[in-house]
């Protein structure tokens, strides 16, 4: 499926297809000739993807579970999140698919917020959430990366799995080592959340692998209204 930028309609309801970019990417060296021919392609999808989000304005970035269904509490948890982030002001960006990042979607929509997906291309196909109505499709998953980053004032998780794992550590590590400035990292549900502030604090901490205010870099609270305000408190501050 060629790279797209899709609005309104024709953003929901759109299956993206499964891909191996990122497999012939990362499998090894492909010879000189087939190396530089990718990195073209990732250029351009770098470019396309600065021009399809640059308009922009305040934007958060919620992640979480895509097996939460509606009704869930997590569900209807980020659904509050996205509404009350869209009636904050702020524009609501998710990976565009089922679960946390559909219920996120969802409040803004109803908030009358932007509601974007950043979509990625699985091995299994994948259904754009209803709700989304700017979407950007990726091959790469570095490439979507830096979007998230790119073009969000702070991050809000909810529980979820290797995926939501993956962005809390590494847009932690953008914090810690400068690459990013303030940005907020905001965790909700303290009890699906105790394991790692224990790892954090009685494992890494106690080791020494980060100082006491690098486990500081994330903030966990307990519901949506306490989410939203530690933004605001952040970036508005």
């Amino acid at each position: 499926m060629p790279w797209t930028v899709r609005r309104g309609e024709a953003a929901a309801g759109r299956r993206v297809r499964g891909s191996v970019a990122d497999v012939h990417l990362l499998h090894g060296p492909e010879g000189h000739g087939g190396d530089a021919l990718r990195s073209l392609r990732i250029w351009r999808e770098f470019v396309r993807g600065f021009w399809g989000l640059r308009a922009l304005g305040p934007c958060v970035t919620v992640f979480g579970s895509a097996r939460v269904a509606p009704g869930h509490p997590v569900y209807e948890q980020a659904r509050e999140v996205g509404r009350r982030l869209g009636e904050a002001g702020f524009a609501v960006m998710t990976g565009g698919g089922p679960g946390v990042m559909e219920a996120a979607n969802r409040g803004a929509s109803e908030a009358g917020a932007p509601s974007i997906g950043c979509t990625i291309q699985l091995r299994q196909e994948q259904q754009t959430n209803p709700y989304v109505d700017l979407a950007v499709d990726f091959r790469y998953f570095f490439v979507r990366k830096v979007m998230l980053v790119k073009y969000s004032s702070a991050f809000v998780l909810l529980p979820g799995g290797f995926g939501t794992m993956d962005e809390l550590f590494e847009t932690g590590t953008l914090v810690q080592t400068g690459k990013i400035g303030d940005f907020p990292i905001v965790a909700v549900g303290a009890g699906w959340w105790d394991g790692l502030e224990r790892f954090l604090l009685d494992s890494m901490e106690s080791a020494g692998a980060i100082r006491p205010d690098e486990r500081r870099l994330v903030t966990v609270v307990d519901d949506p209204a306490a989410a939203v305000a530690c933004v605001l408190a952040s970036v508005r501050g």
